[in-house]
């Protein structure tokens, strides 16, 4: 395959590795400037050039977009995808991971939990905010910061309230986010590759440094996940939708909460620290969605008129509960189920045979109007109530 790996400089050390790890499993691979690029728009013949030549036929491209050229960085990843070649990470994903608030929203809908975040723009809003998670310290962050770049941590409401004021008057948007005390300046780092983790570490920051980020002098060493943390960590790149990604994770009193997911995650500290081969590991997912590309079954099967894709868990359903598939209606209503899974087992294309329980998910693929059925009506959320906190002691 010829594989290009776009990064601003040949030199960083995660580059040279996925060149290094190409090349030897018998691939052609360059590494491009993205910053190079010239951008072609024309009808029914997207282009790109590279260094004022056309840039030559590529199977496929392994992003690194930094930061400070999310936006052309996109635009190029974006034209690769119109131009048809296979992107480790696409841009809509890497958009959304750049996008703390964005990021945070998405996990927190898919039940993986995050420390306690507010966003907010009126000035009048930020002490509300500060109580609201938890009251001080808190952290104070920057949406689109990296390798620890725009946190703050602010001991009191009154330096909070102004590093937040600071911030805005400056143009920038700004978390303020509950400081979990319990996990002692450090964090875990996770590499997802596809659907497993590659390598973890856990970091920690040295001495009175909150922020646990290498870049920053933290100490790291090898970890070995338990399958909660493991499964949060792939469920959280899937959720934002990277094959390849760095999640950040604290160990709090509640459980892991997902700090960050990373669309670029270095890899020098985390190879040097595990030993593991991440590069390779990438190289080799690439290989496999290249040969055998994932299909989007709610897009495609959608284009049949009358028909989809839809899942539901089966409860209070006595209709399926106790039942084996062939003794249903369902391949009567044109509905023909995919996959069932049932707690952490998946049963991929079951037979007649397989008997559903209840709390069982099915996937299906049939008649819309007869999935429509199958699916539970969502009930209104109510808003939680607030918890009252307790009275501060004055200070003697």
């Amino acid at each position: 395959m010829r594989i290009g790996i776009l990064s601003r400089t040949a030199r960083s050390y995660s580059a040279r590795r996925l060149r290094e790890a190409g090349t030897a499993r018998k691939h052609r691979v360059r590494i491009y400037d993205t910053l190079r690029f010239s951008i072609a728009v024309e009808r029914q013949w997207p282009e790109l050039y590279y260094r004022h030549r056309r840039l030559p036929a590529l199977d496929a491209v392994v992003p690194r977009i930094g930061a400070s050229i999310t936006f052309f960085g996109l635009a190029v990843v974006r034209q690769f995808e119109q131009m048809g070649v296979y992107t480790a990470n696409e841009s809509i994903p890497i958009a959304r991971a750049r996008d703390k608030l964005r990021a945070m929203q998405l996990l927190s809908r898919h039940d993986i939990g995050v420390p306690s975040t507010v966003f907010v723009r009126d000035r009048q809003e930020v002490l509300p905010a500060i109580e609201r998670v938890g009251g001080p310290p808190v952290i104070i962050k920057v949406l689109e910061g990296t390798q620890g770049v725009g946190v703050i941590l602010a001991d009191t409401e009154k330096v909070a309230e102004a590093i937040v004021q600071t911030l805005q008057s400056a143009r920038q948007n700004v978390l303020i986010q509950k400081f979990v005390k319990e996990s002692k300046g450090q964090d875990i780092r996770a590499i997802v590759v596809g659907d497993r983790v590659v390598a973890a570490m856990r970091r920690k920051a040295v001495g009175d440094e909150f922020r646990s980020n290498v870049h920053r002098g933290a100490s790291a060493s090898p970890v070995t996940l338990e399958p909660e943390y493991e499964q949060v960590a792939i469920r959280a790149a899937q959720v934002i939708g990277l094959r390849i990604a760095g999640v950040d994770i604290l160990e709090s009193n509640e459980g892991p909460q997902v700090l960050e997911v990373n669309s670029s995650p270095g890899l020098e500290a985390i190879e040097a620290v595990t030993g593991a081969d991440v590069a390779g590991a990438i190289i080799e997912d690439v290989e496999h969605q290249v040969l055998f590309p994932e299909v989007d079954l709610r897009q495609r099967l959608r284009l049949t008129g009358g028909y989809g894709v839809a899942e539901f868990r089966v409860h209070k359903m006595p209709e399926l509960e106790g039942h084996a598939l062939r003794d249903t209606t369902l391949a009567e209503q044109n509905v023909h189920v995919l996959m069932i899974t049932r707690k952490k087992i998946v049963i991929h294309n079951p037979t007649g045979d397989h008997i559903i329980r209840r709390g069982d998910v099915l996937l299906c693929y049939g008649d819309l109007h007869v999935l429509r059925s199958l699916v539970p009506q969502r009930k209104p959320r109510r808003p939680r109530a607030p918890q009252a906190r307790a009275p501060r002691r004055p200070k003697r």
